[in-house]
Formats: structure tokens, sequence, C-alpha cells
């Protein structure tokens, strides 16, 4: 790279601008991957749907919507760090605030199954002077743990398409 000529570069950001422009559709495929075998009684995508319809019934903004629907896209990438990989993909078209609780949720989720294998379920409260903190526990006791349930009124994925694209259209922020 120490010999490339802005001509390079130039290609490269034509790529990358290519690229970008395309995370709207990789975005729906992962979550269409989800849609699929699962140890709970509903898939994973139906539980992103179920957390989306709990944000938007009690009146989340847009942002904050697709947000709960895809908090859980990491799973498609990295099950072991989902809420890290989730955050990642999103950062550069969400606040801080969003991508704070997308980052941490899993975490915050630890709260209800860590003491079932010997763990401190207060992990969380390392974070307990944070700004967000009671934002991620609202997240998740509102919307994410509530969203298993086989017999809840969802929305469907095509329902929350426009959001979807209103969020990953926006000019992305660059943390490089």
């Amino acid at each position: 790279m120490g010999e490339g000529t802005k001509e390079d570069y130039d290609l490269i950001t034509i790529h990358d601008s290519k690229n970008e422009r395309s995370v709207f559709k990789r975005v729906i495929q992962w979550l269409q991957t989800m849609d699929g075998e699962s140890p709970y009684q509903i898939s994973r995508l139906e539980h992103c749907l179920q957390t989306a319809t709990r944000a938007e019934k009690d009146g989340a903004d847009t942002e904050t919507i697709v947000c709960a629907l895809l908090h859980d896209i990491g799973d498609a990438i990295s099950p072991s760090n989902h809420s890290q990989a989730s955050a990642a993909v999103l950062r550069p078209y969400i606040g801080e605030k969003n991508y704070w609780i997308i980052l941490n949720h899993g975490l915050f989720q630890g709260y209800y199954w860590m003491h079932h294998y010997e763990k401190d379920r207060n992990l969380r409260e390392k974070y307990i002077d944070h700004p967000y903190y009671q934002d991620c526990i609202d997240f998740c006791s509102k919307w994410d743990q509530e969203s298993f349930d086989p017999n809840y009124e969802t929305q469907s994925l095509d329902y929350f398409l426009p959001m979807i694209e209103e969020i990953l259209s926006r000019e992305p922020k660059s943390f490089v």
C-alpha cells in the first residue's frame, strides 16, 4: 500500500462506495439466514421481528426500531460476539445511544441466564454510571427478553424494509 498512487486509491474509493451501497442488501440477507432452525420456539428472525414490533408499539423512533430489528444480525456473522458484530455493522448509520445499547445488549441480557452457569448475572453493573445504562436495561427487559413468544402478533420483514432502507441509506460516518 505504501507504493499506491492517488489513482490506485481512487479505484479503491469507488469500489468501497459501491460496496457501501449494498449494505442494505447484505443486512437483509443476514436476517433471512436467521429464518430457520433455532433452539427457541421461534426462529432468530422471528425474535428480531418481535423485538422491533414491540419497540414500534412502545413509540420508539425509526432508528431505534431498526436497531431493535437488527440487534442480533451479528448472530449470522459471529454468534460468540454477536452484539459487537451487530454494533459494528450499524455504527456508521446510527447515533451514539443506539450504538452503545446494541454493543452491550448481550452482556445486559446475561442478567437473565448467567446465574444458571454459576456466573455473575450482574456483570452489567460495571456500567451502572454510564448515561445509557438504564436505556440498555429497558431495551433488554421490554423488548429483547420478551421476544420469544410463538403467539405474539409480529410485523413482517417486508413491513420493516422501508425503515431499514431509510437508516442504512444515511451518509455513513467514518471511524477511521
